[in-house]
């Protein structure tokens, strides 16, 4: 094979892979975790908790960028809902309370909501892709009487010479969603007004 068949093949195949890559839709099932050592405030009380994601649909954008592109980007908040809940569970049990369920009169409660999740084209040099990310999530912590309420906002801009793949897309979202949860339960205020 000479070597101009051989760069015509592969230029044929970088196209391909290339459209392939914006084809269909890309669902995402990520499992943020939190990473950082959260304050230590409780001594065993409980805490109601509930996690909820109040986001109106389910695509959270396209990979081309454009409004009526079929290459969405989609995390249901059904499925994404119980691996928030089992994290703020865990990030509530881990500050020394007990995580339960079920509000009641006199117990503390803590709720955290997903309000945005996005997914869009980014600004870069020419020959060269990109994405922008933005995750915000809100905790509210309420005791005896008193409201405390946080916003975090976790934002990432990816840079990328081939469209990322479905698993790639997966991994940004997953670590967006967990700085987002890092930021949250580093708030000392929310251990604080919970442990009053």
């Amino acid at each position: 094979m000479t070597t101009r068949r051989l760069l015509g093949l592969g230029l044929v195949l970088l196209a391909t892979s290339g459209l392939a890559g914006c084809a269909g839709p890309h669902y995402l099932t990520p499992e943020p975790k939190r990473s950082v050592q959260v304050p230590a405030a409780g001594q065993g009380q409980e805490v109601s908790v509930t996690a909820r994601d109040t986001r109106q649909e389910a695509v959270i954008g396209t990979r081309s960028g454009s409004a009526g592109s079929t290459a969405v980007v989609i995390v249901d908040p059904g499925e994404l809902t119980p691996r928030l809940q089992a994290e703020a569970e865990r990030a509530v049990r881990d500050m020394g309370f007990r995580p339960v369920g079920d509000a009641a009169p006199g117990r503390p409660d803590l709720t955290l909501t997903l309000k945005r999740l996005d997914y869009g084209r980014g600004d870069a040099p020419p020959m060269v892709g990109s994405v922008r990310l933005t995750a915000v999530l809100e905790a509210k912590a309420q005791n005896d009487g008193t409201t405390y309420t946080g916003s975090y906002t976790a934002r990432r801009t990816q840079q990328y010479a081939v469209k990322p793949d479905r698993e790639a897309n997966q991994a940004m979202i997953e670590e967006l969603l967990s700085d987002a949860l890092d930021r949250a339960f580093l708030d000392p205020e929310l251990a604080g007004l919970l442990a009053r």
